[in-house]
């Protein structure tokens, strides 16, 4: 990663996130609820904020990420796609019944292969 400010801010961002999630995973029962309670109201207000910074235009499409002069936004958003992708359908899985439990590992490596699959297209 270089030096840069940008460097900087999204080493210390996944290194929050990555905390976070150890936290959450190792944590006793009480360490996870003091840990909901404290700072995912900060994770939900900071994607709040990035998918205000995306709201669709009248036309259907987001302002901030236009690609090129004169070209048409992508729609839905790389913003709005990720975060759906991320929050919604990897959690799809977890919500089914678990005495179909071949059905939820079998949603689940789909859902993760379509997020890796959008990842893979994001960083490329």
């Amino acid at each position: 990663m270089s030096g840069s400010i940008f460097g900087h801010m999204a080493a210390s961002l996944r290194d929050y996130l990555e905390e976070l999630g150890d936290h959450a995973r190792t944590g006793s029962d009480l360490d996870a609820a003091r840990l909901a309670r404290t700072e995912l109201p900060r994770v939900v207000a900071a994607l709040r904020a990035v998918l205000d910074e995306h709201r669709p235009g009248r036309d259907g499409r987001c302002p901030t990420c236009r690609t090129r002069l004169f070209t048409r936004a992508p729609s839905p958003c790389r913003a709005y796609l990720t975060a759906h992708l991320s929050v919604l359908v990897t959690e799809d899985g977890a919500q089914e019944d678990t005495a179909e439990g071949h059905r939820v590992a079998d949603r689940r490596r789909v859902s993760g292969r379509l997020v890796d699959r959008h990842r893979a297209r994001l960083a490329g």
